[in-house]
């Protein structure tokens, strides 16, 4: 199976690009969705707890409060680490049983720390969803109604767009009024013609 990485810093757009793919019958593995599902087991809420040493993360329901969990991990870096270790594992091995199952030519794997973590090693190709630092600001500061110095201590923990454009094959910029379709649609094409010419395909 071709296996396509792709990427983008908080607020870019991933999201929108992935529908676009999606439209045209790609098969999309969205990380940070499966593994935000992950907190619906109780007995994994209760993992998490341990880990991070804090048990006011739990609700009352037994799950996790991810605006308490969002502001230890965000400030601790031993801690971020530590929870990822956790959640990783367990998003690969997703990743790979939907990979097999599907038929299409390639897959998506959409993960904001694609490169962070070493994940990019695992696949064929990788594309950079880009939108300047700026313009992220703004609409997540509209989106989660949340401040400019939260945005910023999360995007701390991401690598700078700049490295991502030198790291990834491909780009997309995702900005308003920009021809987002013809990009997805002229990238798709050029994917879709390695794809036939890949050993594994």
């Amino acid at each position: 199976m071709f296996k396509i990485g792709i990427t983008g810093g908080i607020g870019c757009g991933k999201s929108t690009v992935l529908d676009v793919f999606a439209k045209l019958g790609v098969p999309c593995f969205e990380a940070d969705a499966v593994a935000a599902r992950y907190y619906d087991n109780p007995l994994f809420c209760q993992e998490v707890a341990r880990l991070l040493d804090s048990p006011q993360v739990l609700t009352p329901q037994g799950l996790i409060d991810k605006r308490i969990v969002a502001s230890i991990v965000f400030s601790n870096p031993d801690k971020l680490q530590q929870l990822n270790r956790l959640i990783h594992p367990r998003v690969l091995s997703d990743f790979e049983h939907f990979a097999s199952s599907s038929s299409a030519p390639y897959v998506l794997f959409e993960s904001a720390i694609l490169f962070e973590y070493g994940f990019d090693s695992l696949m064929d190709r990788t594309v950079c969803v880009y939108l300047d630092v700026e313009e992220r600001i703004r609409r997540l500061m509209i989106r989660d109604n949340t401040s400019r110095n939260q945005i910023l201590a999360r995007m701390h923990n991401q690598l700078p767009s700049e490295q991502l454009l030198q790291r990834a094959d491909y780009v997309i910029l995702n900005y308003e009024g920009n021809p987002r379709q013809r990009q997805v649609s002229m990238l798709h094409h050029a994917l879709l013609s390695q794809a036939s010419s890949f050993p594994n395909s």
